[in-house]
């Protein structure tokens, strides 16, 4: 075995889900699927408005697939896609059904871009790595300029570590790093069109809403919940999460009390699907 496969199949030892219940973020190879998927905005409200909610998730990509809803011209560029919204979106029936009910109550565009965005960077490991621990440390040290070239020195790093799903070269690593870039752009973390600057946090108290709804159902503890990697995400500190949660208390939409060490955080619904209608309003 040479060197590569060594370094490889350490790696693939290490991988392990950060935690056990379903929908946490994990560790797992990075892929390059990004090349061909990007943030793919307009193609995500399509699917969502012909989502028929009576309908499982295998029946609905069933019907949507060969009734060529998403209108593309290519059979294996509708399945790419179809793919890529499997991973993204369509692991959990609630929260398929919840981004169709947002989508067809027509809300606020920056909303649902942003619970999309959450959603992708959950379910690929790559853009959320790049984003945690590239960007957020770049902000926070006062540097907002991104360049392409520092993106592909961080993927031949993980490359050489054994992090992706095969051996990367050159060419792939420049792609993947251009791909990253334009995706984070079309999904609000970036902006420019040649060079890319991390744009000013914008969070609707809407979507920030639905990501604490989300995150509570996989993490009971309101204590813990604050402190949740998803938050970097969008570059927020402990102390930023608590001032969404405030604004969203005041707002009715949620309930969130602080005593002492205790954090008590309650929501006006019960399910996924619930919730959106309270914040849809």
């Amino acid at each position: 075995m040479d060197k590569r496969n060594q370094a490889t199949g350490s790696a693939e030892t290490k991988i392990k889900a950060k935690f056990g219940r379903k929908g946490d973020i994990g560790v797992h190879p990075y892929s390059s699927k990004i090349i061909k998927a990007g943030a793919l905005l307009p193609d995500t409200k399509v699917l969502f408005s012909v989502w028929d909610p009576k309908l499982s998730i295998s029946e609905n990509i069933h019907r949507i697939r060969h009734q060529n809803l998403l209108g593309k011209t290519s059979r294996s560029r509708a399945e790419d896609i179809l793919d890529i919204f499997r991973q993204r979106y369509l692991t959990e029936e609630n929260v398929a059904r919840a981004l169709a009910a947002l989508v067809k109550r027509q809300s606020d565009g920056n909303i649902l871009d942003r619970i999309f965005y959450f959603h992708t960077a959950r379910a690929d490991s790559l853009l959320r790595d790049v984003v945690i621990n590239l960007l957020v440390p770049k902000r926070a040290q006062g540097y907002m300029d991104v360049d392409v070239c520092e993106v592909e020195q961080t993927l031949r790093k993980w490359v050489d570590e054994g992090k992706t799903s095969g051996s990367w070269g050159e060419y792939t690593i420049h792609r993947v790093a251009r791909g990253l870039l334009s995706t984070l752009r079309d999904f609000g973390v970036l902006q420019g069109a040649t060079k890319k600057r991390i744009a000013p946090i914008y969070l609707p108290v809407q979507a920030f809403s639905y990501i604490a709804f989300y995150l509570k159902q996989h993490e009971p503890s309101g204590t813990k919940l604050l402190d949740l990697v998803d938050w970097k995400l969008f570059f927020l500190s402990r102390e930023g999460v608590e001032h969404f949660l405030l604004e969203a208390h005041q707002q009715g939409l949620l309930e969130y009390h602080v005593a002492g060490s205790v954090t008590r955080l309650t929501f006006p619904a019960t399910t996924l699907e619930e919730y959106v209608n309270v914040i849809a309003q």
